[in-house]
Parts: C-alpha cells; sequence; structure tokens
C-alpha cells in the first residue's frame, strides 16, 4: 500500500510568501505529468522526509491534494548543501499500469575474494536503469561479489534479472573490478632507500 503524503495547493507564489512556508517547515514543490497540468503545492518537510525513507527512492506515493489523491514518485528535488534542508521537489504523477523506466540503485553485497588477497574493489557503475511498472520497481539490485577475484570485472549483463522488471542499460557496461595490490616499482624503492640513507648520514 503506497504511503500517503499530505499537500497544498500553493496559490499565492510570491517570495514574501515562500519565506513564511519555510519558516513554517514547509517547502515548495510541483506535480506534474500523466496528462496532468503542472500544479504548485507545497508539503511538509518532516512528513516529505519521513515517508521517503519508508517508502524508498523510487517507491509510489499517494499524494494527497485537498482529499483528492493521485499517485505520484519523486522525481528532481534540490536540497540546501549546507543546512541539509529541502529547497523544491518534483512529483511526477504516475499511470500505474503502464511501465516507466527509472535509475536503481546497485548493491554489491559480501566481500570479494579477490580482496581478501589484497587487490582493491573498484565499482565504476552505482545505478542501473529499469523498465518496469511503478510497483514492481525494485529498491535496488544486488550482486554478490565474494567469487570475485583479482583480475574479475563484472558488467550489466552479469546482474540478476529476477523480478518482473527490465534492466534497459547497456549490457557490456562494467560495474565493477577487483584490481590487483599497488607493487613499488623499484625505482620507487631505491628512491626511498636513498631517502633513508641521507636521514642516517650525520651532518658535517
Amino acid at each position: 500500500m503506497a504511503m500517503t503524503l499530505q499537500a497544498t495547493q500553493r496559490e499565492d507564489l510570491k517570495r514574501s510568501s515562500l519565506r513564511k512556508l519555510r519558516e513554517e517547515g514547509k517547502f515548495p514543490a510541483v506535480v506534474y505529468g500523466s496528462n496532468k497540468t503542472a500544479s504548485p503545492i507545497f508539503v511538509d518537510e518532516g512528513e516529505f522526509l519521513k515517508t521517503i525513507k519508508q517508502s524508498g527512492r523510487n517507491g509510489v506515493l499517494s499524494l494527497d491534494l485537498g482529499g483528492k489523491k493521485t499517485s505520484v514518485m519523486l522525481g528532481e528535488y534540490q536540497q540546501d548543501s549546507l543546512k541539509g534542508t529541502i529547497i523544491h521537489a518534483d512529483f511526477l504523477a504516475i499511470n500505474m499500469s503502464e511501465e516507466m523506466e527509472v535509475a536503481v540503485r546497485i548493491d554489491l553485497v559480501g566481500e570479494a575474494a579477490g580482496v581478501k588477497e589484497g587487490g582493491v574493489l573498484q565499482q565504476s557503475l552505482h545505478e542501473v536503469t529499469v523498465s518496469a511498472k511503478p510497483n514492481e520497481i525494485p529498491s535496488s539490485v544486488e550482486y554478490d561479489v565474494s567469487n570475485l577475484q583479482i583480475g574479475d570485472t563484472i558488467i550489466v549483463a552479469d546482474l540478476n534479472q529476477d523480478g518482473s522488471f527490465t534492466i534497459t542499460q547497456d549490457e557490456d557496461e562494467v560495474i565493477a573490478s577487483v584490481l590487483a595490490p599497488r607493487v613499488e616499482s623499484e625505482s620507487e624503492e631505491e628512491e626511498t632507500a636513498s631517502e633513508e640513507a641521507a636521514e642516517e648520514t650525520p651532518a658535517e
């Protein structure tokens, strides 16, 4: 069942009104999409953060606007880099029966065998694009890296697609690799040795 988020139509678009909203712990937003005219609204920041935490970044919300509920998903949102407060958010009105494309987080789980041997796991891709109906979008796509050895690489095609969604990203795109441990070159070793020798030589 979708989490409900209360919203209020924003009639007064003056800057002074916006300041008052922020002082009251609210922030401006807009809801659009699914043949719906973009509508300016405002929501309570505390309730917004609580709802998003429980539903997940790609969760379906029931936006209650004056008693009329609309199924939406959170689109883009802006956050104050210093205060951490929400500045503005976009809500996308959706059709629950239609598939849509969204970015989903990639979670690498376990410890790679190659890392235990001194290698370094380097993840270059953190999200993957999937197509699914709104209520079938996964919160994340997991990959167990436990069997990865030094030199191994995983690509998008390696991801498990169990579920009612389709990964639409380029299958050959690299997600992560286990890199060999860095070995000091002979020149670096010589340079280190000469520096140590210089430190041990007493000054005349």
